[in-house]
């Protein structure tokens, strides 16, 4: 948990983010959440009622901080989002939580952020069609579940074919790589995926999950890409929807390491990435 910390001394010492860039969500409004999780599992979460089972499966111990935080980053993804469609692109120095489904948590998610604020886009903004683009090493099952009936919320996902969930979902777009795939490969596969998606669903907005544990060294990870491949790939996804018009909001999404302050590093390409091309 610590790295969410680090990650904003991080961009704040760089002078990246700054007061007046600088956004703080507020709690998740209950509707929201209600909308896409079982008001149930939310109140029992929210008050120390999960199963140690249900607990097991989230890989966190309770706390008062831990719902504090989990019941505020919804609403900075939501948040970031609408931030996007007024500037072009947002950041949002958490979120990606993807297995979170229905009533139920997984490796490290309880609620599924992306499914929440695709929810409240396309109702409360009227958007026609976003994209969700999950590039984290670990597909995005709960993300696909949560929106499979939803017609105008295309999931995408590009992860480890072998890694877990072992079990995976079906995604509107999976592409299952091979263990101990480098750069180029890896960003050829980005590249080709992403420009597929946006020909074909055109969308008004795409949720872009930029998972740092496709880093060789990431030990929940089983690709080869280099830190140098995790900066291009995120210079060439912003690009890309930059130079096609397409506003995005970027969320962290998984990441692992001893090392928090490498880790922090990491996470802080995408928005690094971000204001180099939207510096304008």
């Amino acid at each position: 948990m610590s790295k969410f910390g680090l990650l904003m001394d991080h961009l704040n010492e760089a002078g990246i983010a700054c007061s007046g860039n600088r956004f703080r969500p507020g709690r998740c409004r209950q509707e929201w959440l209600h909308a896409v999780h079982s008001p149930d599992y939310i109140e029992r979460f929210r008050n120390n009622g999960l199963t140690s089972r249900e607990l097991k499966r989230v890989n966190l111990p309770w706390s008062e901080g831990l719902v504090r935080r989990t019941l505020t980053s919804p609403a900075g993804t939501v948040l970031a989002a609408q931030l996007a469609l007024h500037y072009g692109v947002a950041c949002h120095q958490a979120g990606g939580t993807h297995h979170a489904q229905y009533d139920v948590a997984a490796g490290f998610c309880i609620i599924n952020d992306l499914a929440v604020t695709s929810h409240v886009l396309l109702e409360r903004n009227r958007l026609e069609r976003i994209l969700i683009f999950d590039c984290d090493v670990h597909q995005g099952d709960g993300t696909a579940r949560l929106l499979a009936d939803e017609p105008r919320a295309i999931t995408c996902s590009i992860h480890c074919g072998r890694n877990f969930p072992f079990t995976k979902a079906l995604s509107d777009v999976d592409v299952a790589l091979p263990d101990g795939l480098e750069d180029d490969d890896y960003l050829n596969e980005v590249s080709n995926c992403l420009h597929a998606q946006l020909d074909r669903w055109q969308p008004d907005l795409v949720l872009y999950a930029a998972g740092v544990d496709i880093y060789a060294g990431d030990p929940l990870g089983r690709l080869g890409v280099s830190l140098e491949g995790i900066r291009q790939r995120e210079a060439l996804v912003l690009e890309t929807l930059k130079q096609r018009g397409t506003p995005v909001a970027t969320v962290i999404a998984g990441g692992y390491d001893d090392d928090r302050q490498a880790l922090a590093r990491r996470h802080a390409m995408v928005t690094e990435e971000a204001a180099r091309l939207y510096a304008s």
